[in-house]
């Protein structure tokens, strides 16, 4: 057995370390046969990300609040992916899921919290709550350095074009269906609505979807009612007891 190795050691000397474009070569073979395990399963599977139950596209309000969150830059402070470390699950809850950012173009993982992470910031707190932090972050958060954004309480929600901007999701592979292009601009309203006459409609295109005001002005529609519904509906999709059950279970 020494003797295979002692041989093995000298070709390997004599044969790659003195001869450098054998070596190179070498090189090529193995990272080109790593890289074709790697790459090659692509090609034939439809996804890579394994489908939960309970994810589904965000509402046509939920989607604009989405489009207010990065278009105020909060992506730079806040991140949306709890990491499987034991740190980040006793404080956030259970470690994120691929599934829950298949819908999310661009995706808001981060890589920087200057802020809490948001992954899992849905119900837990009240509106009222989101609107008095976003108005003024210092007053429910003494120690804050969040700036405040009061103008979304007044500023009239633009959702003349939510129709096109799920259309154009549609077309990097969110499941939007014609039906929920065609019911966009009157979905924003019926989801502030919680009798609206749509609403067993609404709930079939969105199981799940809150339907309620967020802005605590039922006489317009703002993008506090927009980013709220949004903030709200943030790590609520996927019941994660079943996933915890799991977990339980495995360890005893």
């Amino acid at each position: 057995m020494a003797q295979k190795q002692s041989r093995w050691s000298d070709l390997h000397k004599t044969l790659f370390e003195k001869n450098s474009l054998i070596l190179t070569v070498g090189i090529l073979i193995t990272v080109s046969i790593g890289g074709i395990v790697e790459i090659a399963p692509l090609f034939y599977l439809d996804s890579t990300i394994e489908e939960v139950d309970g994810m589904r596209p965000y509402t046509p309000l939920e989607q604009a609040g989405r489009d207010i969150y990065i278009r105020e830059g909060c992506y730079n402070c806040h991140s949306q992916m709890v990491r499987p470390l034991r740190d980040e699950v006793e404080r956030y809850g259970h470690y994120s899921l691929a599934a829950e950012s298949m819908y999310d173009h661009p995706f808001q993982w981060g890589s920087k919290r200057t802020g809490p992470d948001l992954a899992r910031v849905g119900g837990k707190y009240s509106d009222e709550w989101h609107r008095d932090h976003l108005i003024d972050p210092q007053s429910v958060v003494p120690e804050s350095i969040m700036p405040d954004y009061p103008f979304l309480a007044t500023a009239e929600l633009d959702y003349a074009n939510i129709a096109a901007n799920l259309r154009a999701l549609r077309i990097v592979g969110v499941p939007y269906t014609e039906e929920m292009i065609e019911a966009a601009v009157s979905d924003v309203t019926t989801q502030l609505d919680p009798y609206a006459m749509d609403y067993d409609a609404f709930q079939a295109r969105y199981p799940g979807a809150v339907m309620r005001d967020f802005d605590g002005d039922p006489s317009r529609v703002t993008e506090m009612d927009a980013l709220v519904a949004y903030l709200q509906v943030l790590g609520t999709m996927v019941d994660f007891s079943t996933y915890e059950a799991q977990a339980d279970e495995n360890l005893r």
